[in-house]
């Protein structure tokens, strides 16, 4: 009787094996490709089951890193965004401000003109 039973845990023993491996190629060639890691896509790439991939410790804590990794690393990306966003708005508020200025004192030197040229006409 517990002969039986040896030979059916050898097999499940290698069987997990075997899933592991799957699972541990599907990761790698999900990060090759560049693609998102999350449980959904481990599982349709390597054909394994997602609570294979939930209740095994190994694989769900190595997953959720790289998914969290991958996370930190698109946040990065928005924040180089954001930043990029808020000097453009402060460079066009510069600009804003310039351009008002230069209004400013067209219209004084215009004022002036006319004041030179209405002296100039007196004198004619």
């Amino acid at each position: 009787m517990a002969g039986s039973t040896k030979g059916l845990k050898e097999y499940a023993k290698q069987k997990t094996q075997l899933t592991l491996e799957k699972v541990d190629k599907a990761i790698r060639e999900l990060s090759l490709k560049g693609e998102k890691i999350n449980f959904n896509s481990a599982s349709q790439e390597s054909g394994v089951s997602k609570t294979f991939l939930y209740k095994n410790k190994e694989v769900k804590k190595r997953i959720e890193e790289l998914r969290q990794k991958q996370v930190d690393v698109e946040m990065n990306k928005h924040l180089k965004y954001d930043k990029t966003v808020k000097s453009k708005d402060i460079i066009i508020m510069a600009k804003d401000k310039k351009i008002k200025e230069l209004e400013l004192e067209n219209k004084k030197l215009k004022e002036q003109l006319e004041i030179l040229r209405g002296k100039l006409y007196e004198k004619i």
